[in-house]
């Protein structure tokens, strides 16, 4: 961006009044805030870069790379001119070339890091899904048998204590462990916290002993969700970075789907003499063995580069950066780069309550409605009650418990394998059109799969084949569209200055209520029987297609201030556009009629009629 243009912006962002003030601290407003964020580099000179990077090295104990911090500093303010650099050296130049034209070809080390990642996003699953199974035992074993009421509660709060934990205390520990121990000792310490409570669930012998070492999961399971996408995010070079990012949900979807295969595999397990339920014990503590893997590998990869800086530790973040790049002039351009980022946030958050400004400016606050819509929609869509309880379900649409885990295992199955489609439809088709799509869908297969409890008894094969068609074609229409979204989308939402906080507020939401889904299914199945408790979450998909349609803007490939724009035009404006726009998007897409084009909303897509919202425009 010129500089001309930043002028332009300050001038219209203090016409509209958004700049923000304490007793003693002048804020940087938030346009201008997301537009430096967006690269503090800007409008420097090219000599005063050079100087800048020369000073950088000397100042940080890296004097004996200050060549190649002058070539980083300017590479790193426009890293697609490096060709037209006078001070880089042809090999410089191959290098950074490469980079463009082989996205891929990556260092051993980084591989090794996303290979790690992954194996925390299966570990995650697992710690989901082994409940699954060992919920067709432990109940009865541990004296909450399912035909009384009060227990189908106990069975609900044991399984969801996990979550009970990560939405009102896990979650939120993560900022204050990455701080103290970087993001390596984060995933070392939840892991280590997977594997003792992995192994202490097999140990218990009451309910409440069930739940308390359950409750401590949570530990392991919350700071670990908001750290690995983080430390992968810091480590992996923006041209593969969202790529590797969404590597955590599919690979997720990989670890429900081995926690079934862990079912399966112990079923059959025999009591030996004064041990009772040895088979489902054993499916609790097999998500121990993938954590302890992570307890011995994660410090053998490097330390993500932005936390090192933040410790002051420059030349272990060159070090580490140098693992993570092919050279040291990429190594350079993004240590350089990651420190004037870092200085520009430390200025921008100086004195302001990022938590309020997620609910008191505008369009923060839009962004965090649309957050929080496509967080609680993950859960209320029904997937984890099929995750966690699908044995259970399967049982009761009469199936054997070995046909119910391996009705189980095929939802595992489908779960993963469509959420690979996500990688390549979430930036073509687009996050809202996927939503748009897929919720009605999940809507249909949700009741189609309650109905089926209609079928007779006496069609018993019949009942079995459309519960299992049911729940796979909901399985099919989740994964490539609420599976992958929330955590994208909402990584996109928030303006960067606080992303972090918002990303906080979102996860949270996440895990409170997928606690909410796990402790009221158990009771909820036998109140409203299964026709009932499908048609319950076919109901929240119809609703989640409405909030949908009217709260949630499209974010696909929109620059920063293109989003400015979005979540700046008030609520009832786009809610009611988006009214209008529907019937004329289904005569136009669902009937092939021609049909008078809408005018654009949004200001990057066109004149918007008689009026303009800029991107500080109020409302609700």
């Amino acid at each position: 961006m010129s500089i001309e243009n930043e002028k332009a912006d300050d001038k219209r962002v203090e016409s509209v009044s958004d700049v923000a003030y304490d007793k003693e601290v002048k804020h940087i407003d938030n346009t201008t805030a997301n537009v430096k964020l967006a690269n503090p580099l800007t409008g420097i000179p090219h000599d005063q870069l050079m100087e800048d990077g020369a000073t950088f090295a000397k100042t940080h104990g890296l004097g004996h790379l200050e060549e190649e911090f002058r070539k980083g500093a300017l590479v790193a303010q426009d890293p697609t001119v490096f060709e037209s650099l006078p001070l880089l050296t042809e090999e410089d130049k191959a290098v950074l070339r490469r980079e463009l034209t082989h996205r891929w070809a990556q260092p051993v080390q980084l591989y090794y890091l996303v290979i790690l990642c992954s194996l925390s996003a299966a570990v995650q699953g697992m710690d989901e899904s082994v409940i699954n199974g060992a919920n067709l035992f432990f109940p009865d074993q541990l004296g909450i048998p399912q035909n009384v009421s009060k227990n189908q509660w106990l069975l609900g709060l044991v399984n969801g204590a996990p979550y009970l934990c990560c939405g009102l205390v896990g979650c939120w520990l993560s900022t204050p462990m990455n701080k103290y121990f970087g993001r390596r000792g984060t995933i070392f310490i939840s892991a280590f916290i997977s594997f003792i409570t992995c192994i202490w669930q097999g140990l218990t012998n009451t309910w409440w002993h069930l739940f308390i070492a359950r409750f401590i999961l949570g530990f392991g399971i919350g700071p670990k969700s908001a750290t690995v996408p983080v430390y992968a995010a810091e480590c992996s070079p923006p041209a593969i970075r969202g790529a590797l990012v969404m590597m955590w949900q599919m690979w997720t979807a990989f670890g429900i789907m081995i926690g079934t295969v862990m079912s399966l595999a112990f079923y059959h397990v025999p009591d030996p003499h004064n041990i009772t339920g040895l088979n489902w014990r054993l499916m609790l503590g097999s998500a121990g063995v993938p954590a302890l893997i992570i307890m011995t590998q994660v410090f053998l990869c490097p330390e993500s580069p932005r936390w090192l800086i933040k410790q002051g530790r420059y030349d272990k973040a060159y070090e580490s950066l140098r693992r993570l790049r092919k050279s040291s002039i990429q190594a350079a351009r993004d240590l350089y780069y990651i420190h004037v980022l870092l200085e520009a946030e430390a200025e921008i958050q100086t004195g302001r309550n990022l938590f309020i400004e997620l609910f008191t400016v505008p369009r923060n606050r839009r962004a965090t409605l649309a957050s929080t819509i496509v967080m609680f929609m993950q859960q209320f869509c029904g997937v984890n009650v099929i995750a966690y309880y699908s044995s259970n379900i399967f049982s009761q649409a009469k199936f054997t418990n070995i046909q119910a885990l391996l009705a189980s295992w095929g939802f595992g199955m489908l779960n993963w394998v469509f959420a690979l489609p996500a990688v390549y439809t979430i930036d073509t088709f687009g996050r809202r059109n996927l939503l748009l799509t897929t919720f009605p869908l999940m809507s249909v297969f949700l009741l189609m799969t309650g109905f089926a409890f209609f079928i007779p008894e006496e069609h018993r094969d019949a009942r079995i084949a459309v519960v299992a068609l049911g729940i796979y074609l909901f399985t099919m229409a989740y994964s490539p569209g609420e599976g992958p979204v929330p955590f994208t989308y909402s990584a996109e939402a928030f303006p960067l200055y606080i992303r972090d906080t918002g990303m906080s507020y979102a996860t949270s939401v996440l895990w409170f209520f997928n606690f909410i889904v796990a402790i009221t299914f158990p009771r909820l199945l036998s109140a409203f029987t299964p026709q009932g408790a499908f048609g319950w979450y076919a109901g929240w998909n119809a609703i989640g297609f409405v909030l949908i349609l009217l709260f949630l803007p499209e974010t696909k490939a929109l620059s920063l201030e293109e989003l400015d724009q979005v979540f700046s035009v008030p609520t009832h404006i786009h809610a009611a556009y988006q009214l209008k726009a529907l019937p004329h998007h289904i005569k136009k897409y669902v009937f092939r009629m021609k049909v008078k084009p809408l005018p654009p909303l949004y200001e990057h897509e066109g004149a918007i009629g008689e009026k303009h919202y800029a991107p500080a425009a109020g409302g609700h």
